[in-house]
């Protein structure tokens, strides 16, 4: 049991460690899992990519939401509650930013715990 314990609590350390998180954005299993969701229909990972037709791009790149929220207490479960239930159009922080006006629901599309492993990815990239 106590090599169990260590086992984890070692991978718990190289998962979480700084080259770990900078890797983030290059992990191709979340990558397919954000596509496969159609999270990349309105988002990119880098920022200053140009949506549709030249135009802003429809929701904010995932660094400018890992900048934006990263280190705040309670972040994940916002962000795992807007993939699922979508965003307020009238108080949206991204207005100017991106083409869209609000995220949409998304429920339908992902499930809970695959938002919540979407979120945490796009919160640990730098």
């Amino acid at each position: 049991m106590l090599r169990h314990s260590r086992l984890i609590a070692l991978l718990s350390c190289s998962l979480l460690s700084p080259l770990a998180l900078a890797d983030a954005k290059t992990d191709t299993n979340m990558q397919k899992l954000a596509s496969t969701s159609g999270c990349m229909t309105c988002h990119s990972i880098e920022s200053g990519k140009p949506g549709p037709d030249g135009m802003k791009p429809i929701g904010p790149a995932w660094l400018d939401v890992a900048k934006q929220y990263s280190g705040k207490p309670g972040a994940t479960e916002f962000l795992t509650r807007v993939v699922l239930e979508g965003s307020n159009p009238y108080s949206s922080h991204w207005k100017g930013k991106v083409s869209g006006l609000s995220m949409p629901p998304n429920a339908v599309a992902i499930t809970e715990g695959n938002a919540r492993l979407l979120v945490n990815w796009i919160l640990a990239m730098k």
